[in-house]
């Protein structure tokens, strides 16, 4: 099928690991091709006839984004992440083939209401991984700690010399015999993993150390009292770009920190806050937000004046990490972190 030079073509692409199946539509919504091709850029490229101006549209997933790279920079495509939620929630059918997929994903971007996706740069990726790799170790540190707990409930073992976790207190958890030898084997197998576990999860923060040393972002974020390195590391691995976002509003949501309406004719009350955006985060800003309220003099009034009116402990660290966040991004915009 012959296409003018210079014509615009959409094309939806629906990734899988071995293969991805390519639909090629024209503006009209007539289908020019849509056919399953290897997991190469190159054959999907091939694809789509020589001298078009491609628009591409794939769902977010596992290998999406270096694809989406790959066409970029290499064919020259201009390509767009799709939510793969709200996709779903849009097709209005309960058939899924990948040919039904691929053209929707054609479509949506043809008719200008394909929901995207930021496609953060590789480097950023990257830095992704690093600090999802820590909180990994992290959360496998917390989980032994909880058997080694487990243990000592089991044999009734209220009290140890020392507080909880420090050198003296494991030192004596080592020593102790007043518990079965299977159990104080189990009980040293974990308190080698334990000791295991510090120390990479040491290492990997001297890599981000040394991996953000010079980034501007990291550095300006850590100028700000409470903002430690997993902190400033996060923030710029997950919210990657401050300036990509409208304002504070459309940033505290993405953080999953603005409270979820739940209305009803004359009924106006919230629900907490909303069940969506990436959890570590939310964590790591719910963290900050319990270290600046007691540190910096401005969220210290904050978290009075909320105490004051009555509000609960948790509902004031919620509506400070909410407060901080929107006046991150008043902050974090490039023309400040140029100053």
């Amino acid at each position: 099928m012959k296409i003018l030079d210079g014509a615009r073509l959409l094309v939806g692409l629906d990734y899988h690991q071995d293969f991805v199946q390519v639909c090629v539509l024209e503006e009209t919504g007539r289908i020019v091709r849509n056919t399953r091709v290897e997991n190469d850029w190159r054959k999907i490229a091939a694809v789509v006839p020589a001298g078009a101006q491609v628009q591409a549209a794939l769902e977010a997933c596992c290998g999406a984004a270096d694809l989406a790279d790959e066409l970029v920079e290499r064919a020259g495509w201009s390509v767009s992440l799709a939510h793969p939620g709200f996709v779903a929630r849009m097709k209005q059918n309960p058939d899924k083939t990948d040919y039904s997929d691929a053209r929707l994903l054609a479509d949506l971007l043809r008719v200008g209401y394909l929901p995207k996706v930021w496609l953060a740069p590789a480097e950023l990726r990257e830095l992704r991984r690093l600090v999802r790799y820590r909180q990994q170790k992290v959360d496998e540190r917390r989980d032994v700690k909880l058997r080694i707990r487990a243990i000592l409930r089991d044999h009734r073992i209220q009290e140890l010399d020392g507080n909880p976790w420090t050198r003296k207190w494991l030192k004596c958890l080592a020593a102790f015999e007043q518990i079965g030898r299977d159990s104080e084997w189990i009980m040293q197998q974990h308190l080698s993993h334990l000791a295991r576990l510090n120390v990479e999860i040491r290492q990997v923060e001297r890599r981000l150390e040394q991996r953000i040393a010079d980034n501007a972002v990291v550095r300006k974020l850590r100028e700000q009292k409470g903002v430690g390195l997993v902190t400033a590391a996060t923030l710029r691995a997950e919210v990657g770009r401050f300036d990509r976002f409208q304002n504070g509003k459309q940033l505290a949501r993405f953080c999953g920190l603005t409270p979820r309406n739940c209305s009803s004719g004359n009924k106006q009350a919230d629900a907490g806050v909303i069940q969506a955006g990436n959890p570590p985060l939310r964590a790591v800003l719910v963290e900050a937000a319990h270290r600046i309220m007691h540190c910096d003099e401005r969220w210290m009034k904050l978290a009075q004046r909320l105490k004051a009116r009555g509000k609960h402990t948790c509902l004031v660290v919620a509506a400070i990490a909410n407060r901080y966040v929107r006046w991150l991004h008043h902050t974090m915009q490039p023309e400040a972190l140029a100053v």
